[in-house]
């Protein structure tokens, strides 16, 4: 009996290892995949529930289509905006430079603009449009994005959550961060499309552009439309008018057509043209306009924006480039005057 003692001692033994290995080698991919799917609950909570901010601020939108004023937290309505306005598989450090300019916008029109009153009877900050910002919410995104939902949100909650609390500012004040999608090569400075020259929105390189598939565009027109719309008068068969002035960045400053004179912004937007930089040629009776970019030009190019995030450029870098001379700060004093007001 005594020799079946060791015998016992070491079946037991392999009893106990047969027991324990399968267990060991199936332990670190259980708790893997614990991990992964605590990771995925925890991100799709992150995009359940409001961007939340420390100074409350919400933002009142007027939404056009559906004819009522919804109040949105600050950090909702900028992710609502970055999702409208920028694709969401552009780069990440493009998404934060849109960001950081949606956020500015939004707190320099909070800060200095009375609200608006509104064809529902009340008041609102902003429209849902191109007026001031595109905005759609969580709920509309869930139902454009469909299944990439998720991947899409979390690429915009990541750039707004990773820009939250900050503006560009310049000479201590938030400034005018517009934007738009595609430019020439360069920049407009903002007197040649707006008013006023804004020392931090002045003319720059933006050759990455040129790879945009925004950057060509053809439009054709009638002789009796092209003529209708711009309120003109074609002096013969062959002539259309003649450039009499061009911009720092080459587009369309002004332009001579029957002996009317018109801006090339009076023509982009009579005639719904993407740039102000066209040339025009008639063939076959009609009026084909050829532009190169799309937008007003001013401020930062949102394709000029990616390709530099492609080349390695971060968005603090990016918003460098396209607004000279402003500074990061923190949008905390400003949000603090907007709590109290609201």
């Amino acid at each position: 009996m005594k020799s079946m003692k060791p015998l016992l001692v070491v079946l037991a033994g392999l009893f106990v290892l047969i027991l324990i290995i399968p267990a060991l080698l199936v332990s670190p991919f259980i708790s893997q995949s614990n991990g992964r799917l605590e990771e995925d609950l925890k991100q799709k909570e992150k995009q359940e529930k409001p961007l939340e901010t420390k100074s409350g601020v919400t933002v009142s939108v007027y939404r056009t289509a559906q004819g009522k004023v919804e109040n949105v937290p600050l950090e909702d309505y900028v992710f609502g905006v970055v999702a409208a306005e920028m694709p969401a598989d552009f780069e990440e450090e493009a998404l934060k430079a849109q960001a950081l300019a949606a956020r500015t916008f939004i707190v320099k029109k909070l800060s200095g603009e009375s609200r608006m009153a509104t064809p529902a009877g009340s008041k609102a900050d902003v429209t849902d449009t191109v007026v001031h910002q595109v905005y759609k919410n969580k709920g509309e995104w869930k139902k454009i994005w469909g299944s990439d939902y998720d991947w899409r949100a979390q690429k915009v909650l990541t750039a707004v959550a990773e820009t939250t609390g900050q503006i560009l500012t310049y000479k201590n004040q938030p400034i005018t961060a517009s934007f738009f999608s595609t430019s020439n090569g360069y920049t407009e400075n903002s007197e040649d499309y707006w008013p006023n020259a804004i020392p931090y929105l002045r003319s720059v390189e933006s050759a990455w552009d040129k790879e945009s598939p925004k950057f060509y565009n053809q439009q054709i027109f009638t002789v009796a439309d092209f003529e209708r719309k711009l309120g003109v008068k074609l002096s013969s068969a062959e002539t259309i008018g003649t450039v009499t002035k061009r911009t720092s960045s080459n587009r369309v400053a002004s332009v001579d057509i029957g002996g009317k004179t018109l801006t090339g912004r009076d023509v982009r937007d009579k005639l719904q043209l993407r740039s102000t930089d066209f040339a025009w040629t008639r063939k076959d009776g009609n009026i084909v306009i050829q532009t190169k970019g799309y937008g007003h030009g001013v401020g930062m190019s949102q394709y000029g924006a990616n390709f530099m995030a492609k080349d390695g450029k971060t968005y603090k870098e990016i918003v460098g480039h396209y607004y000279n001379g402003t500074t990061l700060a923190a949008a905390d004093p400003f949000l603090t005057k907007l709590t109290a007001q609201q």
